[in-house]
């Protein structure tokens, strides 16, 4: 995330000293160095202000001791080697296996790149779906793509952290009445092809106990790189 913050989003970056945030808005996630001392929490601590919440995503140091602790959440990182961009579209997705890939054009759902215009329905998808941090800055981190169906907008993914080389693919959701149709292996693909025509790897992030967003990312050809632990605090 400090690789993020330095290079491809600086222009959404906010530092005191050597710790950082994102603009508000735009993402929770905050950071500090390995092994950070009193001055960087203080630094954090004035960025994120009384009250603030510090999402440390998979930062092991521990914060003062009058933080209060917010949520603890067991997670994956998975990655796809390269080369194994398509692979979905021999297994279905959404877990409809055997199903061929959804039709993008103007007989079916359409896959559409999403801006600042379609803001106020990706929050309200986000609202319905709950897949994580997402503000109405969020968009501004990467390439956003949705599918709509008679006009709305059912499902979205898009990228968010992309330290160098690299690119994740975040806020994977499907309305609740739009899923089984395979919308979200159709975008996640779709990202990850984007993001290896560019040169750069795609990986993502999973909560340990969502076995359905699992079982869909290794059908489309990821697999565990390393296990995290999300954290997050209130600053006092």
């Amino acid at each position: 995330m400090r690789t993020s913050l330095r290079g491809n989003h600086a222009a959404l970056a906010r530092w005191d000293g050597r710790a950082g945030t994102y603009a508000p808005g735009a993402a929770t996630f905050c950071t500090v160095p390995a092994v950070p001392d009193p001055a960087d929490w203080a630094g954090l601590a004035r960025l994120l202000g009384p009250g603030g919440l510090a999402d440390m995503f998979s930062c092991p140091a521990a914060p003062p001791a009058d933080w209060e602790p917010v949520f603890t959440l067991e997670g994956r990182q998975m990655v796809r080697p390269d080369g194994d961009i398509g692979r979905a579209s021999a297994g279905g997705f959404d877990g409809s296996a055997g199903r061929p890939p959804v039709p993008d054009g103007p007989e079916g759902p359409r896959v559409v790149e999403l801006g600042a215009a379609d803001v106020p329905e990706m929050l309200g998808l986000v609202a319905l779906t709950a897949p994580g941090p997402f503000g109405p800055r969020t968009h501004r981190l990467g390439t956003y793509l949705g599918v709509r169906d008679g006009g709305r907008l059912v499902a979205m993914a898009g990228e968010r952290l992309r330290p160098p080389g690299w690119t994740e693919i975040s806020a994977v959701c499907t309305a609740p009445g739009a899923r089984g149709r395979g919308y979200a292996g159709l975008l996640v693909d779709t990202l990850a092809a984007r993001i290896t025509a560019r040169g750069e790897r795609p990986f993502l992030h999973v909560a340990e106990a969502n076995a359905a967003a699992i079982a869909l990312y290794e059908r489309l050809g990821f697999a565990l790189r390393a296990r995290v632990v999300f954290r997050g605090f209130r600053v006092p």
